[in-house]
């Protein structure tokens, strides 16, 4: 029999379907499920204390319901904060998420990169890490929003901000000191790629933006290299910790990354 099992992609919110998507293109045939943590969302906004406690927890619940292959951390917050406790709680393979310095560093021609996230992922020794790792010949300029994570969750409700909202965020990197070089903008938070286009189309100079989807599916896809798939994906299944109106509104939105249920938690 074809192995049913899927894979598990967890975020705070809906920013996480920018992962699930470069995924689900690579690998056509595996069974998906979205875990959403609606009732603790935003993380950015969150303690490391809680978040540590609260995302091996959730996790454990959710392995244990739908049995996944592989879970995706699909949040840069969660994955900085939490993802060494969720690998030491659980027997299955785990994929992070961090922030797309690397391949920001080897764009770079100006060598001065923007990151953009959450408070929570910028303050990070992880980015730290990172930055000294890959990009240690580059100015690294850090910027933290929770507004924009608010932006991308609208735009998926069939919201359209006002530009100016966007232009406002990107000048918390552009305003600060070696600002106006950055060529290249990583954003370190999977909920911003869903609002790319509209980033670029207000920023005050051409950058190219990065981020870290196409390699994590490249990653999913060797890790379960081999492995059989069914025959016939059936249809993904969207999971929220808190089913409220909200949740639901999301539905077509959901429907066109080829979740076509919604579950409670």
């Amino acid at each position: 029999m074809a192995d049913t099992r899927p894979i598990l992609f967890f975020d705070s919110g809906v920013g996480g379907l920018s992962v699930l998507a470069p995924a689900r293109a690579l690998l056509p045939q595996a069974p998906l499920v979205y875990a959403a943590d609606s009732a603790g969302f935003p993380y950015g906004i969150r303690s490391e204390e809680e978040i540590a406690a609260r995302v091996p927890a959730l996790l454990g619940r959710l392995a244990e319901r739908y049995r996944p292959r592989l879970i995706v951390i699909a949040c840069n917050t969660a994955s900085t904060i939490a993802l060494a406790h969720v690998r030491a709680a659980l027997d299955i393979p785990i994929v992070g998420t961090v922030p797309a310095i690397k391949p920001a560093a080897l764009l770079s021609k100006a060598r001065v990169i923007g990151v953009l996230g959450t408070e929570a992922t910028v303050r990070q020794p992880y980015v730290d890490n990172l930055a000294a790792q890959f990009a240690a010949d580059c100015m690294v300029i850090r910027h933290g929003s929770a507004e924009l994570v608010q932006l991308a969750e609208a735009k998926l409700h069939g919201e359209m901000p006002d530009p100016a909202r966007f232009r406002a965020v990107l000048e918390g990197l552009f305003d600060q000191p070696g600002g106006e070089r950055i060529d290249v903008i990583v954003n370190a938070c999977t909920h911003f790629p869903l609002v790319e286009a509209e980033l670029a189309a207000v920023a005050a100079h051409p950058v190219t933006f990065v981020d870290g989807g196409p390699g994590i599916a490249r990653r999913i896809a060797y890790l379960t290299e081999g492995q059989e798939w069914p025959d016939v994906r059936p249809p993904g299944i969207a999971v929220f910790t808190r089913l409220d109106d909200a949740a639901h509104a999301l539905a077509p939105a959901l429907a066109g990354y080829g979740l076509a249920r919604l579950e409670a938690l």
